[in-house]
């Protein structure tokens, strides 16, 4: 068995600007505030970097490493664009974290983009050009909000949640996370919004009501990671990856019967995988916090299950009991998640890996959590059928 990554690479830097509509700035601008906040955090300067992996997704912020290389002015290293979805963020850590560990470079820059607002996205999906497994994520008769709708009412059915029980369920999930996007300055969304405002807002794709669907942001965030036993020598509090793993359907939810679209298989196996790596016995006792891949409330609600937080079908106990609540058992999107943080796609998994490198290092101001020992984050791209999952955790 390989023995993995854990405790080999520690990150000693991170920057994430304020997502939202930012029309102020462009994306090369964006992505300088969360580089230039890295650098300062780390106390390097951009020269000391040997290599940077960046990440966004769609095609209008380009498609090979130069966006990155010219807007940060790296001239000369290896610059490497990674996309994966919803995960490219956790992807292009995950690149940079293999390439310290490995010794082939010394001090790795990961950084995650997306300029969304400028670009037109919304709507149906264009599927022209695309063929294979990827038409599928485009096809005109499938949208986000629809699949995840048939996920949550599959779940009421399977675990016997009558419309209004299972709609109040979702609803405390969204609140909670308005309620901690509050006390989040760098947050997209932050108003906090009541618990029969969310049940009766108008419905996306029953039963997702507005407030069960997070939106989309400009936005950037970065990271340095270093081997772990040069951390102490670039700051005192270090946060060190305990594990790292990435899971992706093969097709065959799709194409047989026997998955229940009341969970997500990839997930599953990533989250084992993660766990395996950093030494979890038990995650829902062990695990501090976590900021999950709040897409749609039902994604976050059945996660707490994949991920062993809650028994299969009891998630809604534990949602109702306030046990993922910022004062409960294990906090789950102390910064307010997609839900109210924002959801720019190539950004998205190292500003949930910021949230723990803070809360970590008990930095997180009003949201702060008590002595937390282990951080997970949670990024999933595509849909309940078809998808990739990337599984973080951090520790001290």
């Amino acid at each position: 068995m390989a023995e993995g990554i854990k405790d080999k690479v520690a990150i000693v830097g991170m920057g994430c600007t304020r997502f939202g509509e930012r029309w102020d700035m462009g994306g090369n601008e964006l992505m300088v505030e969360a580089f230039t906040e890295c650098l300062e955090d780390a106390g390097i300067e951009k020269k000391d970097i040997d290599a940077a992996w960046w990440g966004a997704c769609f095609p209008q912020q380009g498609l090979s490493g130069l966006p990155c290389s010219m807007a940060l002015k790296l001239p000369f290293i290896p610059v490497t664009h990674v996309e994966n979805f919803c995960a490219t963020g956790t992807e292009a850590l995950r690149a940079a974290t293999y390439a310290v560990a490995s010794g082939a470079c010394d001090i790795g820059l990961a950084i995650g983009l997306e300029k969304l607002k400028d670009v037109g996205y919304g709507g149906l999906p264009d599927m022209a050009g695309l063929v294979g497994p990827e038409q599928v994520f485009y096809t005109p008769n499938l949208t986000a909000p629809g699949a995840f709708a048939m996920m949550a009412t599959r779940y009421f059915a399977k675990y016997g949640l009558g419309p209004d029980e299972g709609k109040r369920m979702l609803a405390h999930v969204s609140w909670k996370s308005h309620k901690n996007g509050v006390k989040n300055p760098k947050a997209h969304l932050r108003r906090e919004v009541t618990m029969d405002q969310i049940v009766n807002a108008p419905i996306i794709a029953w039963p997702l009501g507005l407030f069960d669907c997070c939106g989309v942001s400009d936005g950037s965030a970065a990271a340095i990671v270093v081997r772990a036993e040069n951390a102490k020598k670039f700051r005192s509090d270090p946060v060190y990856i305990k594990a790292l793993q990435i899971a992706l359907s093969s097709g065959e939810e799709m194409m047989y019967t026997d998955w229940d679209y009341a969970h997500v298989e990839p997930a599953v196996h990533a989250g084992q995988r993660a766990y395996q790596e950093a030494g979890i016995k038990n995650p829902r006792e062990e695990i501090s916090m976590a900021e999950l891949h709040d897409c749609f409330s039902i994604t976050e609600t059945v996660t707490y299950e994949d991920l062993q937080f809650s028994p299969r079908g009891k998630a809604k106990e534990d949602i109702e009991s306030g046990f993922f609540d910022l004062d409960g058992g294990l906090p789950v999107q102390p910064d307010g998640g997609l839900k109210c943080f924002g959801h720019p796609i190539g950004a998205s998994g190292l500003r949930m890996i910021y949230e723990m490198y803070k809360q970590l290092q008990g930095k997180a101001g009003d949201r702060q959590i008590k002595d937390p020992k282990f951080g997970l984050t949670h990024n999933m791209g595509g849909f309940p059928a078809m998808n990739v999952i990337s599984i973080s955790i951090t520790g001290l």
